[in-house]
């Protein structure tokens, strides 16, 4: 083959491949609404693979949840200290309580809330409403209650987003893309690149995008439960202060501080004539 016609070959396989995947990822994935806007304007299409629904990976959430809970018990680390556990769970309820304003249904979840002991300074919320805050977290970030409340606030809002389904059904997509045009380029190659191209246009930028949207939902909850929203910027500063420039594994994917802090601000601006202490 001539290196024109190769050349050719080459750019008709591309097309063909591109148009392949790009069917596939419109097929596998489809734009679904996960919760209201709020006051601080959440307006972000989400698309969510059809290969994992709402309720397996809730089920799958559920079952992990108890495996966690049952080794921490083994371990005598599951909820060492009651009094941590009720100041824990305490807040979790005022937010809870305001989770409708985003989604109606997840006042229905089966919502629990537990302190699990680890240096770990982190806390989650898995989907369905499964959340675990560290004595790490507790102990030397030292939050008040509002401090508090941003985080859990934060980690509730990425449950009542779906952002885990949103990056499973991202996952998902991409493999079967990368798969696809690998077939059909015969190149190795092209899946590292497509692999590598993935994670930048997606995973990292999304992933940010939905820590931001995390950061707004969270400090909407916070105001809404009675507690003071601009705590979540002296939350983030102590977490980002911790470690002398290494600050804990929860804001490794988190966007920079000046970004953070100047949108946080911006968003307890919104929320803060929903604030009745």
């Amino acid at each position: 083959m001539k290196p024109i016609q190769r050349l050719a070959h080459i750019k008709t396989s591309w097309i063909a491949a591109v148009a392949i995947v790009s069917a596939v990822l419109l097929a596998a994935c489809a734009p679904v609404q996960t919760t209201q806007s709020g006051a601080v304007g959440i307006e972000r299409t989400q698309y969510m693979s059809g290969l994992v629904s709402e309720a397996q990976l809730d089920q799958e959430a559920a079952q992990q949840y108890q495996q966690i809970l049952a080794q921490a018990r083994a371990q005598h680390a599951l909820d060492p200290s009651a009094a941590q556990t009720k100041r824990v769970q305490a807040i979790a309820q005022r937010l809870i309580a305001q989770v409708g304003v985003f989604r109606p249904d997840a006042k229905q979840w089966n919502w629990e809330v537990h302190v699990l002991k680890s240096d770990e300074v982190n806390a989650w919320c898995m989907p369905g409403g499964k959340i675990a805050v560290y004595t790490g977290m507790l102990e030397k970030i030292k939050p008040t209650d509002a401090e508090l409340a941003a985080v859990m606030g934060h980690e509730i809002s990425h449950a009542l987003r779906e952002h885990a389904r949103e990056q499973v059904s991202r996952q998902m997509g991409a493999g079967i893309g990368i798969s696809i045009l690998a077939a059909v380029t015969g190149s190795q190659a092209v899946a590292d690149l497509g692999s590598n191209l993935s994670q930048v246009m997606f995973t990292l930028p999304n992933s940010r995008a939905n820590e931001t949207e995390a950061d707004r939902m969270g400090v909407e909850l916070a105001a809404r439960a009675g507690y003071d929203p601009r705590a979540a910027i002296t939350l983030w500063q102590k977490m980002e202060r911790l470690g002398g420039g290494q600050p804990p594994e929860m804001l490794s994917t988190h966007p920079s501080s000046a970004s953070r802090i100047q949108d946080l601000e911006q968003a307890t601006a919104k929320v803060m004539p929903l604030y009745h202490p």
